[in-house]
């Protein structure tokens, strides 16, 4: 599985709140999502196509425990979220709604602001397109990678109704 698009980069320590403001919680999630990132990118969702791809430095998606900051990134339509590293609840979650979530340590040196970018999920690489650098990113435990492989903790239990395994 492969994702292409247009790098939306961040700094270290973007938190649940600047992902998505607690201004619109009790909104529909496809309105959350056209407020993503507004506390410190106001212009996201004028930049921001379907398919993109959010570029993050160490500790993504930290503050709450809610899905709402995945969910409304999945219902944006991000393709992929790849950071040097994740918060662990932020992690966790994105992988339970099936939102593609890839640990890259150098990201942030090797990608700037609207390059294009495809990550290979399989292949375990991240690819600058703008500038051909590749890196190699963190594969996902196999258990992780098959709960999001069925499309989400709740497509993961219907697949093995007696809990957790790896067939």
């Amino acid at each position: 599985m492969a994702f292409e698009g247009t790098a939306h980069t961040f700094g270290d320590d973007v938190n649940t709140d600047y992902i998505t403001p607690s201004d619109y919680f009790g909104l529909p999630y496809e309105e959350i999502a056209t407020h993503l990132f507004e506390p410190i990118d106001p212009d996201f969702s004028a930049r921001f196509e379907p398919g993109d791809v959010v570029v993050a430095g160490e500790n993504f998606g930290s503050g709450s425990s809610r899905e709402t900051a995945p969910k409304a990134l999945a219902v944006a339509g991000v393709s992929v979220v790849v950071a040097e590293s994740f918060a662990r609840l932020f992690y966790r979650n994105g992988i339970a709604i099936g939102l593609p979530v890839v640990t890259c340590p150098g990201v942030t040196d090797a990608v700037s602001q609207g390059d294009t970018v495809s990550v290979d999920l399989g292949g375990q690489t991240l690819t600058n397109l703008t500038t051909g650098e590749t890196l190699s990113t963190e594969p996902m435990p196999a258990e992780i990678r098959s709960i999001f492989d069925a499309g989400g903790l709740l497509a993961h239990y219907e697949q093995h109704p007696d809990g957790l395994t790896l067939d």
